[in-house]
């Protein structure tokens, strides 16, 4: 079926079946996600006026009730992911299924920017998962995209397939990938089908980040995943640095020329050649010199489903194994807990470490999250949650500074969550960065809540404003946030 921009009914039985673990999520979607307000606390959010002075709106008290969504197109399989063109009114959708669909302010164009259905594996968290257009994409059509291959050459006989991120060019409209300008920039073996992760953001710096779960299976453990300091519970990739690149997220300079050395897994340098790497390593990453791999940016990571930067702060969502979702603000160097935490709680043990070992890169303290919510009881709750974005648009001034997100089991709500009063909104690093955010339920007003039965993910335009990825009675589709009629 072709998406389509007109508003069909239709109900997506196939999408939501392949998708059911999607996120990383180990219990049905079916499980308890109740109606239902969290108390609102004050947060200060920043907000900027005309004449670009910023003032400040107390979001935890003003947030609405409720949102609507105006419909832009309908008919995907499993929307993953959009990116917006900087010198057009285009969006290009990706779809799980292996495409990547062009937008425009006529509708969906009928012809695919991209078609990498023959080079792709599909499961229920495999295939298509990820866009990003480089930061000078208007003059240089530079595009990546995060998929899943059948096992290339170095993947491991016994592992599932071979995460790839890839870069093509545009034509020189942008509403066309040239098929003959795939260029692998980065290949890793996967052992198991699940925890592929798959978004891929430039940050502010111009470097590219790259999200990676932890190889899949359940709890860190199993084929393919090694043993780390902690000998409470069993594996894991999410606390190693040095074997692989799972279980982290990655930052990586696409511009910079690869060094003519590389290192190896205890992060000894060697004289043989960078090969095939297409990318550098910027100077300035936390294991340049050290024991471990350069890529690694943040570590601790089970599936880091969504990345998001806005104004100095790097939002990460990381899905839970079978209790608790959580959403982190990640720092350079930083260690996110997995498999030793889940959430602000110990894993597989009754009680557990708040540090890793002096001899274990310095004791460096594993950081609790933001925002964290549980699989059961009332409010907040959910299976696998979805990062979203920081909402900086005008349609909606009392959501302003606010980070919109949803659990996959969506049902038509979403979240939103604010600082603490004491950390502001102005993107600087305080105390509100070690504090849990307060978490609201925020509904789909009428009937758009039905088309949000399912969120997959969120983008954000130049003008702040939020897009949802979803699927629900129209199948699955791209929608702007907007006020509720």
């Amino acid at each position: 079926m072709r998406p389509t921009s007109t508003r069909r009914r239709f109900l997506a039985v196939t999408a939501a079946s392949a998708v059911t673990g999607l996120a990383g999520c180990s219990q049905s979607d079916d499980g308890p996600v109740d109606g239902g307000q969290a108390t609102t606390t004050s947060a200060t959010a920043a907000t900027t006026d005309s004449s670009g002075t910023e003032t400040t709106t107390d979001a935890g008290e003003a947030l609405p009730d409720a949102v609507g969504l105006e419909t832009l197109a309908t008919g995907f399989e499993v929307p993953l992911d959009v990116a917006f063109a900087p010198d057009a009114d285009r969006r290009y959708v990706a779809d799980q299924q292996g495409r990547v669909f062009v937008h425009e302010s006529d509708g969906l164009r009928d012809r695919p920017f991209l078609d990498l259905r023959d080079s792709i594996v599909v499961g229920r968290e495999t295939g298509l998962l990820g866009i990003a257009l480089h930061p000078n994409f208007a003059e240089n059509r530079r595009v990546f995209v995060r998929y899943s291959s059948p096992p290339r050459s170095g993947t491991p006989e016994e592992y599932n397939h071979t995460f790839v991120l890839a870069e093509f060019e545009a034509s020189d409209d942008g509403r066309r990938a040239k098929p003959d300008s795939e260029r692998a920039i980065l290949e890793i073996p996967e052992p198991q089908g699940n925890h592929n992760a798959g978004s891929v953001v430039f940050g502010p710096e111009g470097y590219l980040y790259v999200g990676v779960g932890d190889g899949g299976a359940g709890g860190d453990q199993g084929t393919g995943h090694v043993d780390d300091w902690y000998d409470a519970v069993d594996g894991g990739n999410g606390q190693d640095v040095t074997e692989n690149l799972l279980g982290s997220v990655l930052r990586i300079d696409v511009d910079g020329e690869p060094s003519s050395t590389t290192r190896t897994g205890s992060g000894e340098t060697t004289d043989q050649p960078s090969g095939d790497r297409n990318y550098a390593i910027p100077d300035d990453n936390p294991l340049v010199g050290r024991d471990g791999l350069d890529e690694h940016y943040a570590w601790g990571f089970r599936n880091p489903w969504r990345l998001a930067f806005d104004r100095g702060r790097f939002f990460v969502a990381d899905v839970g194994q079978s209790s608790y979702e959580e959403v982190n603000l990640v720092e350079k160097g930083g260690n996110y807990g997995w498999n030793v935490k889940e959430g602000t709680h110990c894993f597989g043990a009754d009680d557990c470490p708040d540090r890793t070992p002096d001899d274990v890169r310095g004791g460096e303290p594993l950081l609790d999250p933001v925002v964290e919510y549980p699989h059961s009881g009332e409010g907040v709750t959910g299976v696998s949650v979805i990062g979203g974005k920081v909402y900086r648009g005008s349609a909606l001034p009392d959501l302003t500074g606010a980070y919109l997100f949803a659990d996959l089991a969506a049902k038509g709500r979403l979240f939103a969550a604010t600082p603490p009063e004491s950390g502001g909104d102005g993107g600087d690093e305080g105390d509100s960065d070690s504090e849990l955010w307060q978490t609201n339920v925020v509904e789909v007003a009428g009937d758009d809540a039905e088309e949000v039965s399912r969120v997959y993910s969120f983008g954000r335009d130049a003008d702040g404003e939020v897009y949802v990825l979803a699927s629900g009675s129209d199948g699955g589709g791209l929608h702007r946030v907007v006020p509720a009629e």
